[in-house]
């Protein structure tokens, strides 16, 4: 299940200081008996933070990325370790990243947490070394390069206003999700029960879904629907699109009963916005045009999911 018991924000050294120390004290002094003057650096003044918070605000996580293009100081309290909120930290900072044109970045990652980085798509390089008693590797991601299909100074160039759009209805409902995805680039990624006619099969979502999909190399429309049969049977347009785009759409269904029964829906797009339903046959959620930490929430159970899903038998016989 998706966490939304915490939220992730950007936090400053000198506003946030208590804060920032008090998880990295947790973690690492107390809990990794790491040095105490070991732990604090003159980076901490000059890097970019990120801390994860409990829904009463108390800090749960944190994380760094520092002037020379380095992540560190990735800590989460114990009691809240197993609830991605790592992943939501790490996911924060590689985007905050990638926001400044940055060309890759590298780690002192502890040797037991590799597996963890490496789905993020870091990799381990050089020998393994002892830092403050503990075996550590050097791992490198590599960036990929800005988007330069798009000439600068334009709308989607610039990182667009936070905004929460209130959804009720489903003229609400498909209000948000054109906002959504007239805003999006080339990415987007669904959980849905059955397609959802009444959101995903209206001309204006088909044309907007049309022009992600034909926006060049590095599309890609992922969904996830939990039962495709009503909607192929009903000869849902959104297939047939997806019929004539196959290199672009690509369907999942989930294989264990958990994610066959998880009762929300939700729609995620590369421009960190999202359109939330905590029930997916309702039209009640939250929508927000860029909230990159509830955005790395949602996106590492889509990711998860995804994992451990199959192609539905019924969109196969359709070469999807």
């Amino acid at each position: 299940m998706i966490e939304d018991r915490f939220r992730v924000e950007p936090a400053d050294w000198n506003v946030d200081q208590a804060d920032l120390k008090f998880v990295r004290t947790e973690v690492f002094i107390l809990g990794q008996q790491i040095p105490e003057d070991e732990e604090w650096d003159e980076l901490d003044a000059r890097s970019i933070h990120v801390l994860a918070r409990d829904n009463a605000g108390n800090p749960i996580g944190t994380g760094r990325l520092t002037p020379d293009d380095k992540i560190g100081r990735m800590a989460v309290l114990e009691s809240w370790r197993g609830h991605q909120v790592g992943a939501a930290i790490l996911r924060t900072l590689i985007e905050r990243a990638r926001s400044q044109h940055r060309s890759m970045l590298d780690m002192h990652a502890q040797t037991h947490a590799i597996p963890f980085y490496r789905r993020f798509g870091f990799e381990p390089y050089g020998e393994v070394f002892i830092e403050c008693g503990i075996p550590h590797q050097m791992m490198r991601l590599v960036l990929t390069p800005p988007d330069t299909s798009y000439q600068p100074g334009s709308q989607l160039d610039a990182t667009p206003e936070p905004r929460t759009i209130a959804v009720e209805t489903r003229e609400q409902a498909t209000a948000a999700v054109l906002e959504l995805l007239h805003a999006a680039k080339r990415e987007l990624c669904i959980y849905t029960r059955d397609l959802e006619s009444a959101l995903y099969d209206q001309d204006a979502v088909l044309e907007a879904l049309k022009r992600i999909g034909t926006a060049g190399r590095g599309a890609s429309i992922r969904i996830l629907v939990q039962t495709p049969a009503a909607a192929v049977a009903d000869g849902h347009r959104l297939i047939h699109l997806a019929h004539r785009l196959p290199s672009v759409f690509q369907f999942r269904t989930p294989e264990i009963e958990e994610d066959l029964q998880y009762p929300a829906a939700f729609l995620i797009t590369d421009r960190r916005g999202y359109y939330f339903r905590a029930l997916g046959s309702r039209f009640e959620g939250e929508a927000r045009t860029y909230a990159p930490g509830r955005h790395a929430q949602l996106r590492e159970y889509f990711d998860q999911v995804w994992e451990r899903s199959l192609p539905p038998p019924l969109l196969r016989e359709l070469h999807l």
